[in-house]
Parts: structure tokens; C-alpha cells; sequence
């Protein structure tokens, strides 16, 4: 009779839907609330690491690391992802870090990787650029923008929709790549003249693209700051597949702002050994490969493999406009300050 017992309990429990068994132990992801991870990823996620993934997502990405910062000596999860380059030097001020260095780790571009003694890897990146609508340029016989000046012409005025860099990560980001292409002595005149050739300035990248971008929505502006990935969204989320993206990207002449994301273990976590294999499995090829279609950016593992859609459409530059992290953590706060004043 226990025999039978026992069989029908091993029945049961492998008939369960994956992710649902009752796991002894449990790791806590801190993240953004952009974070996405596609069920099947995480349910092999979870066996790799023979426990239960916590996802905590925390507000956006400066939101969620003060929360980490703040919570440093009694941490809220184990790890934390999604710390950018416009962050990685506070992060990395606040110890907050331990550090390690996962497998495939040498599979990651160096270019991609910080000063922080492996406290903080690199995940994913993309670049942050300015997105036009094709066809509201071919229908006005007007020529799409081609760099960061073409903003200032009185034929693209009242054109653009960007994001306030105080409240947007992708205008932060924004903000930076003036800052790189114009100089401290330069960024707030463009930003003036920006702001008397009638840009809209909006708190997030939903309100921009969803709410005024031509291409994605009936509003009136056909200019907006998003990512270089995004004509590939476009695409993959099109009911029926165009053989071309709808929407263009401006990525030449230091345009464009590459965004890193990096992940860590936090000090003081709870649950050291499976942090660590977490981190390998962030690295691996299977949890690599499902960040493209689930964030839109591209993975940091140089092999893996990415979708069709991603390498018929996303763009990456070969000429990203660059900032030193200590830069930009010295400078942020006065530069949020300087751009609030002169634009709002």
C-alpha cells in the first residue's frame, strides 16, 4: 500500500506544470520593472538551480537600485539586475557588491565590461537613439534626420518627442549622448535651441512612443527617442510581418548612447551559493538567447544566438557616444540640474 502511495505522489508531482513544485530554497532577483523573462527560461532557470526564483521588481532602474542601496545591510533578494552605465558608479561607491566571476564570462566583450573587479557583469546593452517614422517623411517629401543637428532645423520643428532625463532612463541616456557629442560647454545651447525648435518633452519612453510617435500611435510626431532595437519590435509585434521595419534610427556621428546592464550579487544576501550559480546561468546561452525578444536589447554573451527578427532590423553602432562612468556619476546631478533649468 506505501508503495502505491508513493507512486501515485511521483505521478503527481511530475505531472505538475513545471515551476510549480514546492521548492526547499528560494533566490530573490531584484530588478526594474522592465525586467521580462519568457516561462519557459525561468522554469529551466529555477531547475538549474534546484530552487525557486523570486522576481522583484522595484520601480525603474534608479528607483530599484536606491532601494538596494538603502537596504544594503539586510538586502531585500540576492541578486540585483539591472544597474545601467549612467548608475554603475554610485552602485559601485555604495559597495553594495561582492564579487565573482561567472562561467562564459570570457565570452563578453571587454569593451562591455567596468572597472568593478567582477562585482558587476555585464548582461545586455543597446543603444538609445533617435527613431523616425519612414513614411511620414516619404509622405512629406522631407528627408529623415541623419544626426543630433538636424533637430535644430526649422524643418523638423515641433517633430520630436523626447523624455525628460530626470524621469526616463532612455532620456538620461539621451541627455548623455548631447553631453558626449557637444561638450559640457555645448550640450545646454543645443538643448535651448532644441527646446525653441518646439520639442516635446514627455516623463516616459511609454508616453513618447505610445502616445505622440506617428509610427506607433496617432499622435503628430514622427521624431522620438528610443532604442536602435526597437524597428525590430516594430516588426516581431506586427500582425503581419513587413519585409522592412517601419521606423528608422539615427546612429551615426556619436548619436547614439550605449546602455549596459549589469548584474551582481548583493553583500549581505542570504543565499551566497545560489547567487553564484545564478549568475552562471545569466551568462548561459539559454537565458542569453531569451533576452532579445523579451527586452529588446542585445545580449552580452558574444555567443549567443540572436533572432532573425533582431538581425534582419536592430541596430547597434559602431560609433556610440561615450561618457567615462566616473564622469558621469561626478556629473549627473548638476548636468539633471543644468538641463531642468534651461528646458522646463
Amino acid at each position: 500500500m506505501k508503495s502505491i502511495i508513493a507512486c501515485l505522489i511521483l505521478i503527481v508531482l511530475t505531472s505538475l506544470p513545471t515551476g510549480s513544485l514546492a521548492w526547499d530554497k528560494q533566490l530573490t532577483l531584484m530588478t526594474h520593472d522592465s525586467f521580462s523573462i519568457s516561462k519557459p527560461v525561468l522554469a529551466d532557470f529555477e531547475k538549474a538551480l534546484g530552487a525557486k526564483v523570486v522576481i522583484l521588481r522595484s520601480g525603474d532602474a534608479g528607483e530599484a537600485l536606491n532601494k538596494a542601496i538603502l537596504s544594503k545591510n539586510n538586502p531585500l533578494a540576492d541578486i540585483f539586475y539591472g544597474v545601467d552605465n549612467t548608475f554603475i558608479g554610485r552602485a559601485l561607491e555604495e559597495d553594495i557588491f561582492i564579487p565573482y566571476a561567472p562561467k562564459r564570462l570570457d565570452s563578453v566583450d571587454p569593451a562591455l565590461r567596468p572597472g568593478s573587479q567582477n562585482r558587476l557583469i555585464p548582461v545586455d546593452y543597446g543603444d538609445v537613439c533617435l527613431n523616425y517614422d519612414i513614411s511620414w517623411f516619404k509622405r512629406h517629401k522631407l528627408a529623415a534626420p541623419r544626426g543630433l543637428e538636424d533637430l535644430l532645423d526649422p524643418a523638423y520643428k515641433g517633430l520630436a518627442v523626447v523624455q525628460n532625463p530626470a524621469t526616463s532612463s532612455p532620456g538620461l541616456a539621451f541627455l548623455l549622448a548631447t553631453v558626449s557629442r557637444f561638450g559640457e560647454d555645448g550640450y545646454i545651447e543645443y538643448w535651448k535651441r532644441l527646446k525653441a525648435n518646439d520639442v516635446l518633452v514627455v516623463n516616459g519612453w511609454k508616453e513618447a512612443y505610445w502616445g505622440h510617435f506617428t509610427a506607433a500611435s496617432k499622435g503628430d510626431r514622427p521624431i522620438v527617442v528610443s532604442y536602435a532595437s526597437s524597428p525590430a519590435a516594430e516588426v516581431f509585434y506586427a500582425e503581419i510581418k513587413p519585409e522592412t521595419a517601419p521606423t528608422g534610427v539615427v546612429v551615426d556621428k556619436g548619436s547614439a548612447f550605449r546602455q549596459v546592464e549589469y548584474a551582481g550579487i548583493l553583500k549581505n544576501g542570504r543565499q551566497r551559493a545560489l547567487a553564484q550559480n545564478a549568475m552562471d546561468f545569466i551568462l548561459s546561452p539559454r537565458f542569453q538567447e531569451d533576452i532579445p525578444l523579451q527586452m529588446f536589447v542585445f545580449p552580452a554573451n558574444g555567443k549567443a544566438a540572436l533572432p532573425k527578427v533582431f538581425t534582419n532590423h536592430a541596430r547597434i553602432t559602431d560609433t556610440p557616444a561615450r561618457l567615462a562612468p566616473e564622469a558621469i556619476e561626478k556629473n549627473r546631478d548638476r548636468w539633471l540640474r543644468e538641463w531642468t533649468e534651461a528646458v522646463l
